[in-house]
């Protein structure tokens, strides 16, 4: 499985099968990260973390502090695509694997600015 990034009309695929997307709130300036499965179903969130709480960002009741994050694991759904904004108001998105982290323009080799990014399961041919 391949974990395929679409952003201004640029396409990067990854052949990675877990990854984690962390990013920092707008408003809240708070850590945030989601860990997700690439699956032939599609996405899969498995966990997420926060590192606080405030404005639209209230972790869910099952969250429990664990090394100062509060961590919970959603239901699992296979989503075909999630598709990520930037606002440029809190830095990038950063994907995560292998112990190594990039900005999603680190990823495609150039700033990707407001330019919405869309997560899904590459298609084979």
């Amino acid at each position: 499985m391949s974990l395929c990034l679409a952003s201004a009309g640029a396409l990067k695929t990854l052949s990675i099968a877990a990854f984690t997307l962390a990013w920092t709130h707008s408003i809240e300036k708070t850590a945030w990260q989601e860990d997700w499965l690439v699956t032939p179903a599609g996405l899969e969130l498995t966990q997420a973390r926060i590192k606080g709480f405030g404005a639209g960002m209230e972790p869910p009741p099952e969250a429990r502090l664990v090394g100062g994050w509060f961590q919970w694991s959603p239901p699992l759904v296979a989503r075909p695509e999630v598709v990520l904004g930037n606002s440029g108001a809190a830095g990038e998105w950063q994907l995560c694997h292998g112990g190594h982290c990039q900005t999603l323009s680190e990823i495609f080799g150039h700033p990707i600015g407001a330019n919405v990014t869309i997560m899904s399961v590459c298609k084979n041919p």
